[in-house]
């Protein structure tokens, strides 16, 4: 696990991108939209923008950016999404499932770059390498992933009997749900699930969750609660409940353990070249859907000093980061 690298099938494929794009045009402004329940000032949006201006697409100059697209709440998805089709947004820049479903209900022409837990499979692009349609970005292995973290915090807490999973109602399919909970029993420990679909809803689950019995807790993979990344990690520090988080990122704000890719070059690097692609011309339809290449385990032991916890050494052993 050690700098875990996977090149996927893609590798090398914004290569092939149609090279017919072309340099922005003099006196233009390019409009971005957004669709995102994490603020703007967030490090993912911030790494975003970086890059863009480093492109020459500067906001307040040739680039108009949307500002009400950001911390929004679930309900507020649809309304948004209209008023970007109406002001003519050039491309809509959204995070999450509900935001995609949102942006794709509302446009089938202007371009979409999301960052989303599956594409294939949440049904946003017909495939990888040839989304076809009006969305393209980076879809990141969240099924798979989710069920490798529930191994390593299985193995963080050696002898566990019961697991919880705090899931996005809308993002985690009931399949694979049903998969975790299988995979759980066949390592000898029961999984519960507890489902979230707004902020409002976060603190109370995990706390069920404890009082059900609940040992150890899988945040999955979504956007709703990585926005919500503060309440989740208040409430299991005040409970004493460990847990492992969906991007590396949460275990340097103090999450015990985290595994998967991180999100600002899920943002900074993939999603603004994309970006910056369909500004200059590229059609979404030919710009193929990205997947992380790099995943990192990150340990907290601040974290599982509070908590109680002794971190296995063979897992020690294997982490790309140890915070002491």
């Amino acid at each position: 696990m050690k700098r875990r690298e996977l090149l996927r099938l893609l590798g090398g494929a914004a290569a092939a991108w149609p090279l017919a794009a072309h340099a922005q045009e003099a006196g233009r402004t390019y409009r971005l939209g957004s669709l995102h329940f994490s603020p703007r000032r967030a490090p993912n949006h911030v790494a975003v923008f970086d890059e863009l201006r480093r492109q020459c697409f500067v906001a307040g100059q040739n680039l108009w950016v949307d500002e009400r697209g950001y911390g929004l709440h679930v309900d507020q998805l649809a309304a948004h999404a209209a008023e970007l089709v109406k002001a003519s947004a050039d491309v809509i820049y959204c995070g999450g499932d509900a935001n995609v479903r949102a942006a794709q209900q509302a446009t089938q022409t202007i371009p979409i770059v999301a960052a989303s837990e599956d594409m294939v499979r949440s049904g946003f692009v017909r495939s990888l390498a040839k989304p076809g349609g009006n969305t393209t970005g980076v879809s990141i292995l969240s099924p798979e992933l989710d069920g490798k973290r529930q191994e390593i915090l299985a193995e963080a807490v050696p002898g566990i009997r019961r697991m919880a999973a705090l899931a996005d109602s809308n993002t985690n399919s009931p399949d694979q749900l049903k998969a975790l909970q299988e995979a759980a029993r066949a390592r000898g420990f029961e999984l519960s699930i507890y489902r979230v679909a707004s902020p409002e809803e976060i603190a109370g689950a995990i706390e069920a969750a404890q009082s059900s019995g609940a040992e150890a807790l899988n945040v999955l993979a979504s956007s709703l609660l990585y926005g919500n990344r503060q309440i989740v990690l208040a409430r299991v520090a005040a409970l004493r409940l460990p847990a492992i988080y969906q991007f590396p990122e949460v275990s340097e704000e103090g999450g015990l353990i985290s595994y998967g890719p991180r999100l600002l070059q899920v943002y900074g690097e993939t999603l603004a070249r994309q970006i910056v692609a369909l500004f200059r011309g590229a059609k979404p339809a030919d710009v193929p859907v990205e997947q992380p290449s790099k995943f990192e385990l990150v340990i907290n032991l601040k974290t599982a000093k509070s908590l109680g916890i002794t971190v296995p050494t063979t897992m020690l052993d294997r982490a790309d980061k140890v915070i002491e």
